[in-house]
């Protein structure tokens, strides 16, 4: 009788462990420390990079340094606070954030706490960049052909979406490797030709710094706005957890040490990307700087042709990165809870499925990316700037009043700021923008 329920509970550990070896997230784990570095800046750089400058003009000077330089401070060190929790106990690994959520939580709150937010996060950004893609595509075909007949921006997303409808098929981030370090590249590439090219037109000679709007009630709501888009540019954190279960981890060599390798360098990208557009984009333009820095530039055209290719590129990567940990939440919803059988059918339906209904609603409504400064807020907040410090503190338990302890407290009310006061900016851009959004346009 106890040798068959043994064998029932090997069979059943076995079982387990199999449809393991076939979820995307636990599927591969023999990543290099390069790959996470790719995988970390195709995830953080966004195409959102371009409206820095923009940010920057909301903000002024002062604020607009001291929130560009605070944000890559603070995402750094809860990034580098998600990496050592990934393996805090001996033995365990949390392969997906929400384990971890659980862990410090309980099964049912930690679930709760988590899973919402990154969903939010995940599906929203996939849904910004199917539209990202499909206009940027757009673009590309109206400066290299003015004179062609112009096609709508839903055929456009159409055709950004067949592509992931073949890239979704990879099985897991190490089988995207190659498509995450063409983005790494190509982000590199078209923030690079985005403040050159604004340094080399030079500065403006009526650029002016003030304020854009003339009332006390509009700068405020568009300092919040700004505020908000400067934030989240640095929201990666939602799949490193995810990143790091693709590398191998042996007592010996921790899974921590050539996962921070790859953040570092990881880091140092998006500073190379971020702080040369902001700060130079703004320098040149002033107030006069459109929401994407190359709408301004507008010549030569065949630089901003050739950017706005590279960010499809990047994009493409992007969509990838963030959409491997929903395909991963819904296999492991399908294959354990409603026992469907894991392999090629599954997986060809459930991820085409999620493809066509991002590329729907991208289509159904193409200024969702203004919505999401409003939802986003109440997620790209949480999840990247203050859940971390409130793990660490709930898991870790540094002594009160450490240095540590502060360090924690502090982020969590900037977060808690950011979570509060960014969705008040989005709603009114919403408010204001509400006549120009068109459905199905």
């Amino acid at each position: 009788m106890a040798q068959s329920a043994m064998s029932s509970a090997t069979g059943k550990e076995q079982q387990e462990q199999a449809i393991d070896d076939w979820l995307p997230i636990t599927s591969s784990r023999n990543g290099k420390w390069w790959y996470s570095a790719f995988h970390n800046v195709t995830a953080m750089v966004g195409a959102g990079v371009l409206s820095l400058p923009y940010a920057m003009s909301e903000l002024g000077w002062g604020p607009g340094v001291a929130a560009m330089l605070l944000s890559w401070v603070i995402t750094l060190y809860t990034l580098w606070q998600m990496v050592e929790m990934h393996e805090c106990v001996p033995g365990k690994r949390f392969d997906r954030y929400h384990e971890l959520g659980q862990h410090a939580f309980g099964d049912k709150l930690g679930l709760w706490i988590v899973v919402p937010q990154q969903l939010i996060v995940e599906v929203g950004v996939c849904i910004v960049y199917m539209v990202t893609g499909g206009k940027s595509f757009e673009k590309c075909y109206t400066v290299a052909c003015p004179d062609c007949q112009p096609l709508r921006t839903s055929s456009w997303i159409m055709i950004f979406a067949a592509i992931h409808l073949l890239l979704s098929q990879l099985p897991n981030f190490n089988s995207i490797t190659l498509v995450s370090l063409a983005a790494a590249v190509m982000s590199l590439s078209y923030s690079t030709i985005a403040w050159a090219a604004s340094a080399h037109k030079g500065r403006q000679p009526d650029v002016d710094y003030s304020k854009m709007a003339s009332t006390a009630t509009g700068q405020t709501f568009n300092f919040l706005s700004a505020l908000g888009d400067v934030a989240f540019a640095y929201a990666g954190h939602n799949v490193v957890l995810e990143i790091q279960a693709t590398i191998p981890s042996t007592p010996d060599k921790p899974s921590s040490k050539p996962m921070w390798q790859g953040v570092i360098l990881a880091y140092l990208v998006v500073a190379i990307c971020y702080l040369p557009v902001a700060f130079v984009g703004y320098y040149v333009f002033g107030n006069a700087v459109d929401d994407n820095i190359l709408i301004t530039l507008e010549k030569p055209r065949w630089l901003i042709a050739m950017a706005n290719i590279f960010v499809v590129v990047h994009v493409i990567g992007s969509y990838q990165i963030y959409a491997m940990p929903v395909f991963d939440m819904l296999e492991t919803f399908l294959v354990k809870k409603l026992r469907f059988r894991p392999g090629l059918p599954l997986r060809l339906i459930a991820r085409s499925l999620y493809v066509v209904f991002t590329a729907l609603v991208g289509i159904a409504v193409p200024f969702f990316g203004g919505l999401l400064g409003f939802f986003g807020g109440f997620a790209f907040a949480p999840t990247t700037y203050y859940l971390p410090c409130i793990l660490w503190l709930k898991i870790k338990k540094p002594k009160t009043f450490s240095i540590s302890w502060f360090a924690n407290w502090f982020c969590i009310i900037i977060g808690v700021l950011l979570t509060v006061f960014a969705p008040i900016g989005g709603l009114r851009s919403i408010i204001v923008n509400a006549s120009t959004y068109k459905f199905f346009s």
